[in-house]
């Protein structure tokens, strides 16, 4: 029915007028029918419920497919608009490109016509009079650039200073990037960075000189006839004709080793926790373990072995860790007395 009513029918069976046998009968059937309408009651209440819900799902479907189809249209304009900025940002590149092209190539011919005259190293600043040791910038002329250098010009004058050791300031436990490109103070301790040293060795033919000091203010030197490769070799030394004041631990052991650091996998650069010229592994370090008082063990920090500022020949021994060291490099062919 329309109110959600059943409409029930029942056909009662004629009776006789004395007794009602069956009337008892009736009654459970009525009752049992009864009962059954109720529960379809229930059914189609639950049943108009669950429609009910269905809707709001299906309205909610049909909201989220028409922001859906929204978004594909937004979507769609969007594409467009960052297809037409693409092409844009593709034609301003290679704008750019070709201006930076044309500027790079003209600084590059600026710097050769200006840096012509510049100081290639601390031995040509030498020659320009000056006498003073410190920090100036040269340009080495493989590459061009100027580099900050610390040019010693009391040692005997125009050495160009590429690694000192004076108070363990600073850490020589660095990576691969750190001894290739510098770090450290000019002032104090540092390494120049193997670019550097390699750009400035391979000008001409260079000395390299060694300078060391122990913790009794000994002073000795060793010197050779050096230059480093590039990083493509990673940065081979080369070192010969050796003399001096102190016996040579360097140059026999370590003459055509690459460079290598801690993060570079040599497992000699790992235990001496510094980047060097290793072989298996040293007979001489200048970039170890700063150690005051010089004498250490190799319990020293948990190491497995020898990581101290070691030369070996000083004390025949690679647990002495050397107070100040230095290495420099200057043409073979200077002299002190030129001058303008």
């Amino acid at each position: 029915m329309e109110d959600g009513m059943c409409r029930l029918v029942a056909t009662l069976p004629q009776l006789d007028e004395q007794k009602c046998p069956d009337m008892f009968r009736c009654t459970e059937e009525v009752s049992y029918w009864l009962h059954e309408n109720e529960e379809r009651k229930q059914q189609i209440a639950a049943l108009k419920e669950t429609i009910s819900e269905l809707q709001e799902e299906m309205r909610n479907h049909r909201h989220r497919i028409k922001a859906l189809e929204l978004q594909s249209e937004e979507r769609i304009h969007v594409n467009v608009s960052l297809e037409q900025r693409f092409h844009e940002l593709e034609v301003h590149y290679a704008e750019a490109t070709t201006l930076l092209h044309i500027q790079g190539t003209l600084i590059l011919d600026l710097q050769v016509h200006h840096m012509r005259n510049c100081p290639i190293d601390c031995a040509s600043i030498y020659y320009n009079g000056v006498r003073r040791s410190g920090l100036y910038t040269v340009v080495p002329s493989l590459v061009g650039m100027p580099v900050e250098v610390y040019c010693d010009m009391d040692t005997d004058g125009g050495w160009t200073v590429i690694q000192r050791r004076v108070d363990g300031s600073v850490s020589f436990d660095r990576s691969w990037r750190d001894y290739r490109d510098g770090f450290g103070d000019l002032h104090s301790e540092f390494w120049l960075g193997n670019k550097h040293i390699h750009d400035l060795s391979n000008q001409g033919e260079y000395n390299l000189r060694i300078e060391l000091e122990d913790w009794s203010n000994k002073h000795k030197h060793a010197l050779y006839q050096s230059f480093v490769e590039d990083e493509e070799h990673q940065y081979r030394l080369h070192v010969a004709g050796f003399s001096g004041t102190v016996l040579d631990s360097f140059g026999w052991y370590h003459d055509q080793q690459g460079f290598s650091t801690p993060d570079s996998g040599n497992i000699c650069a790992e235990i001496s926790h510094s980047g060097w010229w290793h072989n298996q592994c040293f007979y001489a370090n200048l970039n170890g373990v700063y150690y005051r008082g010089g004498r250490y063990t190799p319990k020293s920090r948990g190491s497995l072995g020898p990581d101290g500022i070691v030369w070996y020949s000083w004390k025949d021994t690679d647990y002495y860790s050397l107070r100040k060291v230095s290495m420099m490099i200057r043409p073979r062919n200077f002299h002190t007395h030129l001058s303008p």
